[in-house]
């Protein structure tokens, strides 16, 4: 750079306009070159050093709870008209591709906003029936979504794991190290706007009232590293279990657990958990099999009641305190 060009940016970083004829001429010495470069690189110095800063306070996550989970189906009205069945709540609707993509509603929906769990039920399209994904709502996620996801790759690298998966779909939806499907939304308003009261079945015929997400259990391809990779998501762990050896992260009042996944099954959310208020075990349990459910036993969960839905999804209720 010659002089000449390192006095006009000077003279622009000290806001004198050159390009105006009648400006004032901005005669600078070498030594005001000098000291006008070190004060620029000193600028840059900080700024980046505050911009990193700004990255790194947004991890762990600024994240009220478990919002909500998906689940891919072949048939999601009979997927729906089941849930219906199981919870005492109202279904909400989108459409979506020519089809819908309903809700079954954790709680009552706020007259005015959008916050409330729920549970998505989507059309697979050919995929595998499973459970899609899991989602943590982030506060100030609209300002700060690439920031987040700079800083979680930056930790991602530090930590030696494999590097997270972005889609291309609209949500904030990417795959963990392992492919596990993770979305972040803004909160507090998860519920799309998108989604009405839907009349395919009658509210509030089911036989559990549901409060809200109480758990998502990972079964992860090395259980120490989606430690490390979850630390960088929700901070350290809340809980070690030994039989059988599960991790539980407390992101609000819900939890997610990972633990190691069999030998060769591939990783996925195993089931999920969601928080009911107190119901009569044999009651529901035998209801559950009129809806033709499959009851799972749950020795490892003694508390829960766990069981299949019609396409093998595992679900557990648990009661509420």
């Amino acid at each position: 750079m010659t002089q000449q060009r390192i006095s006009r940016a000077l003279c622009k970083i000290a806001l004198v306009d050159t390009r105006r004829p009648d400006a004032s001429p901005c005669a600078l010495t070498r030594r005001d070159v000098i000291t006008g470069l070190g004060a620029a690189a000193s600028f840059s110095i900080v700024g980046s050093m505050a911009w990193a800063q700004d990255r790194a306070s947004l991890l762990p996550l600024n994240t009220p709870k478990v919002d909500h989970l998906d689940v891919i189906v072949p048939n999601v009205e009979a997927s729906a008209r089941f849930y219906m069945s199981v919870f005492n709540t109202r279904l909400h609707a989108q459409p979506f591709q020519g089809a819908f993509r309903y809700f079954i509603l954790f709680g009552e929906l706020p007259a005015d906003t959008r916050r409330v769990g729920y549970l998505a039920i989507g059309d697979a399209r050919g995929r595998a029936t499973s459970i899609g994904h899991f989602c943590t709502s982030v506060f100030n996620y609209q300002r700060d979504s690439m920031a987040i996801f700079a800083a979680i790759d930056e930790q991602v690298v530090k930590a030696g794991l494999k590097p997270i998966t972005r889609g291309s779909g609209v949500g904030g939806i990417f795959s963990d190290p392992d492919g596990i499907e993770v979305q972040f939304l803004p909160a507090p308003d998860t519920l799309v706007t998108a989604a009405v009261p839907s009349e395919l079945v009658e509210p509030n015929k089911g036989l559990v009232t549901p409060r809200g997400v109480d758990h998502a259990l990972l079964q992860v391809a090395d259980l120490q590293k989606g430690i490390q990779f979850y630390r960088i998501l929700y901070g350290m762990e809340a809980l070690r279990e030994k039989s059988p050896e599960r991790v539980w992260f407390r992101i609000g009042d819900t939890r997610l657990g990972l633990e190691q996944a069999p030998p060769g099954q591939k990783p996925h959310i195993d089931h999920f958990g969601v928080k009911v208020a107190p119901f009569d075990r044999n009651t529901v349990t035998a209801a559950l099999k009129k809806l033709g459910a499959a009851i799972v036993p749950s020795p490892d969960e003694a508390s829960v009641l766990r069981f299949r839905d019609l396409d093998g999804i595992t679900v557990e209720l648990v009661a509420a305190s």
